[in-house]
């Protein structure tokens, strides 16, 4: 008898479950690649060579007329070289009304997902530099952080972003605020801003505002942050960036940023790159030349470093 009430159960169980979700649409995608980074000796790099390695899960569907969608990312990029899973979230959207994300693992709060938004065909002209993103304006995010985006008819896009407080993310909880305009072709205007307090009393004020502008295969930008401490050094940071789409295979940019330290003295950090993307169907091949004067604003740490890398999507 426990047996037959048990199996009833379950047949009720699953009769609701099917009733209130409809099927579920999976899909899997992966990357694969290697690359090489050289250049200045001062900079401890091993031996050179990395290996990227992704394949990320998707499954959507509607729950109550709710549309949601399940990722999880697997990747080795973790210090030990195993895979494990790395970005995690789970997307409701909720129509007209927007989307709420809620970030178990990697995401990127309103300010940090656009801590450097100029064009280019690669990386940032601070990347690769050891030392040179310190101080770049970038806001705080961590795991299991919400986010809530809308998106208005006019190109106006708003964005919020909260994680509550965490020893190993930050001691004081945390909203984040963007705003983004692409209404007018070609333009696009954005602004993010951010209190930041990840150790208790060492809050900052985080800002950032950028403009872009593409006409024919050109999109050039500029972008201005600032960080106001309570306490510490203040900073200001100005990037711009310029690039080139050839053809449907190949882009190349130009880009700098300068990051001063304001009123400490020190020499303003200096980063400029000039980088190309090739793609050929699935294969990818990029590549980065970084010069970076000043590093961390110290006198004495000034940087050459390159990049060339492989990529195949699948």
């Amino acid at each position: 008898m426990n047996n037959i009430k048990k199996i009833g159960l379950t047949a009720l169980a699953g009769s609701l479950v099917a009733g209130s979700v409809s099927a579920a649409t999976m899909s899997v995608s992966g990357s694969a690649g290697m690359s090489y980074t050289g250049g200045d000796s001062k900079a401890v790099a091993g031996q050179g060579w990395t290996m990227g390695d992704s394949i990320t899960f998707s499954a959507s569907g509607d729950v109550n007329d709710i549309g949601v969608t399940l990722t999880m990312e697997l990747d080795g990029d973790d210090a030990d070289g195993t895979n494990k899973f790395d970005n995690q979230s789970i997307a409701f959207d909720l129509g007209d009304a927007g989307t709420l994300t809620f970030h178990g693992h990697g995401g990127s709060s309103a300010l940090g997902a656009k801590d450097d938004v100029m064009p280019t065909a690669n990386e940032e002209p601070w990347d690769i530099l050891p030392g040179a993103e310190a101080e770049l304006v970038g806001g705080a995010g961590g795991n299991n952080m919400f986010a809530y985006s809308y998106a208005h008819e006019s190109g106006v896009t708003g964005t919020i972003t909260y994680v509550n407080a965490a020893d190993a993310v930050t001691d004081v909880s945390s909203t984040s605020y963007g705003v983004e305009f692409t209404g007018m072709e070609g333009l696009t205007l954005g602004y993010a801003q951010q209190d930041v307090e990840v150790t208790t009393n060492t809050k900052s004020d985080e800002s950032t505002m950028y403009a872009k502008y593409a006409i024919g295969g050109f999109t050039v930008g500029i972008q201005m942050s600032e960080k106001d401490s309570e306490s510490g050094t203040d900073y200001e940071t100005t990037g711009i960036g310029i690039s080139y789409q050839v053809n449907d295979d190949l882009a190349v940019s130009y880009g700098s940023h300068e990051i001063e330290a304001v009123g400490s003295g020190n020499p303003d950090q200096e980063t400029a790159a000039i980088s190309f993307s090739y793609t050929m169907g699935s294969l990818g091949i990029v590549g980065t030349v970084h010069d970076g004067d000043n590093i961390a604003n110290d006198s004495t740490d000034s940087r050459e470093k390159y990049s060339l890398g492989l990529s195949f999507n699948f």
